[in-house]
């Protein structure tokens, strides 16, 4: 069991290293990021997300006992805002945070990497290995959220947007480590009863995180897109005969 255990954490080290070394992340943490950037970002993540609950419920499904998928329903229930310290939907807190910058999720279109990171998350956690969907929901996506969500906290502060306006990152930097251990000691257990599990793991995690780095390429690339758009010109006002 510790074997397995050390194992996984010095994946998710690797992972979250290799993640933060995209340029758009570094450019977070430097400053160096445009708010307008940090707009695409806030759709393109929105849209992702949107189908967090439905990645979880379709792993558990594959889940191999009922405790595990206890364990499991304790994180559903956080997100959907059941639980006592959690009185309000994550997904609602989400769509507050777009509003208060003007980013509405019916006007966006997922770009290519946002879509082959849906559809990643998706078919791992159908995948009929539960070793396959908890890789993908722990080593590529709950085990990186503190990370992730600390560098793109810097960047929104770095635009000079106050805390209060990023909320739901800073409540995920808090509450997705608990998430992550959950998810993670169920793999240990699985991974102890079949060491060959592990290797399933571990490759769907890096999967993943080879989709995020793709979803950031197109972020980077749309919004660059975006700055080398002809500005159309007014037609000048009619002049009264």
């Amino acid at each position: 069991m510790e074997m397995q255990l050390e194992l996984l954490e010095a994946s998710k080290s690797a992972l979250i290293e290799r993640l933060r070394s995209h340029p758009f992340l570094r450019r977070c943490r430097e400053g160096a990021v445009e708010l307008d950037e940090l707009k695409v970002f806030l759709a393109q993540q929105g849209l992702y997300s949107t189908y967090f609950t439905r990645y979880l419920c379709a792993m558990m499904a594959n889940l191999p006992g009922n405790d595990e998928v206890m364990a499991l329903a304790e994180n559903l229930f956080e997100e959907l805002g059941l639980e006592p310290d959690s009185p309000q939907p994550h997904h609602l807190v989400y769509r507050y945070m777009l509003q208060s910058f003007g980013v509405r999720l019916e006007d966006a279109r997922p770009l290519a990497g946002t879509s082959q990171l849906i559809d990643s998350m998706f078919r791992h956690c159908r995948d009929s290995r539960p070793s396959a969907g908890l890789g993908a929901l722990c080593l590529g996506a709950e085990a990186l959220v503190p990370a992730l969500y600390t560098d793109i906290v810097a960047g929104f502060r770095a635009c000079g947007v106050a805390d209060k306006e990023i909320e739901f990152f800073l409540m995920h930097i808090e509450c997705d480590d608990g998430h992550a251990e959950t998810i993670r000691d169920i793999m240990v257990d699985i991974a102890t009863l079949d060491p060959g599990q592990i290797d399933i793991m571990l490759g769907t995690g890096s999967e993943l995180v080879d989709a995020r780095m793709r979803f950031f390429d197109s972020i980077e690339e749309a919004y660059r897109e975006t700055l080398h758009q002809p500005v159309t010109a007014a037609e000048p006002e009619a002049i009264p005969a």
